[in-house]
């Protein structure tokens, strides 16, 4: 901002170097497991799919449904525990390297901005300047591209959630058969456009609250971009140190910050600042490295070690959370039941003497083999029987419904609430689960 509390408009200079090359590379491999994570097929299943309207959601090739709520918790808790140790470790290298926002932004966005207005000293100037056939035409290109590159990202985003074959059809059929869907891939491209175009790194430096999680995270042994105070200061004197005050890492910043200034939320560790203070470096005839990858006790001490008591706490509860959640995974059941009474319904009681309760059975097939099954009653002395006969035959993932009614002689039931048990066979008679539920009786 400016004295006013106005916003300076940052024109990031094109970064290149070393570490840039490396983001790049980086960059490709995330775009490409950003676009072809719901493509590729495991089992004729998508790697990825996060399927919120059928509760089904498919992470690495692992299929989790609604009943698998515990195993996802366990999952996402492992995540975070994941962000926390590796923000205590290195920082906010995420933000720089693997956050959406910045590959978008970073790599994506301002690459358009810079093929079609220029560099930063051409940008500028093109703003500044009156309105000319040269200027529209540059704008109205830039920003038409902005606005195509925000319709794919957005396509691409709801393939996750919908499979590469359930988006075809909705773009391929009339509007009118998928108007709400429509409306809200409008939306979400005019938000992406609105980010990406105007919004920008006030994501990173005011919105997201990951960037001020580092006050409390970060210590004097996280690895950081750190500008080396002891061998750069003072600045801009032969006799001093080695920084000649070019400022050429303020220049290539895309938050507009001076990493001579110590660490600040607003840096996302992108690494640009490093490539450029190198190559001038390298034309002083001096060493690299005055700004670079270090933690602030190795510029004060030369401590180069990583580890200290938080980020082996965090690896210990990491590593139990990892274990607990492979655990589950690979020993939940082949398939998942539920049994639960019909609602706003108690008992009934027929002539002869029986007491009958009607139940709701959902059950899921989470294995990659088709299955055929059958529902029997545990507990002696009942009967069980489909309302609607209709064998339950289960293919790869698929879910299916069932209504039945159990009966027991009353002399066998006691007051109120009893408990019976249903069991899951397949066809080889082979027991597959046991569910218990509660019957009511008179």
């Amino acid at each position: 901002m400016d004295e006013k509390g106005r916003r300076k408009w940052i024109y990031a200079k094109n970064p290149k170097g070393k570490w840039f090359n490396k983001r790049a590379f980086f960059t490709i491999a995330w775009l490409a497991f950003f676009i072809l994570a719901p493509i590729i097929k495991i089992n004729g299943e998508p790697f990825m799919l996060l399927d919120i309207v059928n509760r089904k959601f498919i992470i690495f090739g692992a299929i989790f449904w609604a009943q698998d709520t515990f195993i996802m918790a366990l999952l996402m808790l492992s995540f975070v525990f994941f962000i926390l140790l590796f923000t205590v470790t290195f920082g906010r290298i995420w933000c720089g390297w693997a956050c959406p926002q910045t590959i978008f932004l970073e790599m994506i966005f301002r690459k358009i901005e810079f093929l079609v207005e220029g560099d930063y000293k051409q940008r500028h100037q093109l703003d500044q300047a009156s309105w000319s056939a040269q200027k529209i035409f540059k704008k109205l290109l830039k920003h038409g591209l902005f606005i195509l590159m925000s319709i794919i990202l957005t396509n691409i985003f709801l393939m996750w959630f919908t499979g590469p074959e359930k988006l075809i059809q909705i773009i391929t059929d009339p509007i009118q058969a998928h108007l709400q869907g429509f409306v809200i891939m409008l939306l979400v491209s005019a938000v992406f456009y609105w980010i990406y175009s105007f919004f920008r790194e006030q994501i990173c430096t005011m919105v997201c609250p990951y960037g001020r999680m580092q006050g409390v995270l970060l210590d004097k042994k996280s690895i950081i971009v750190a500008y080396d105070y002891k061998r750069g200061e003072p600045r801009g004197t032969k006799e001093g140190g080695d920084c000649i005050n070019c400022q050429q890492c303020i220049s290539v910043c895309p938050t507009g910050i001076d990493i001579r200034n110590g660490a600040q939320l607003e840096c996302i560790n992108c690494t640009a600042c490093i490539d450029a203070c190198d190559q001038v470096m390298e034309k002083v005839s001096k060493p690299k490295g005055l700004i670079r990858f270090d933690s602030i006790e190795g510029i004060e001490k030369g401590h180069k070690s990583i580890w200290n008591t938080r980020n082996r706490a965090y690896s210990v509860v990491l590593a139990i959370l990892l274990g607990f959640f492979i655990y589950t995974l690979f020993t939940r059941p082949d398939v998942e039941t539920s049994i639960l009474r019909v609602p706003g319904t108690l008992y009934q009681v027929s002539e002869d003497g029986q007491v009958s309760n009607v139940y709701n059975l959902k059950i899921v097939n989470k294995t990659h083999d088709k299955m055929n099954l059958h529902v029997k009653l545990v507990t002696p002395n009942g009967k069980i029987k489909q309302a609607i006969e209709k064998p339950i035959e289960l293919g790869i993932h698929e879910r299916a419904e069932r209504v039945y009614i159990v009966e027991f002689p009353k002399s066998s039931l006691s007051h109120g609430k009893n408990s019976i048990e249903f069991g899951i066979y397949n066809d080889k008679g082979e027991l597959i689960e046991n569910v218990g539920v509660g019957f009511l009786a008179p």
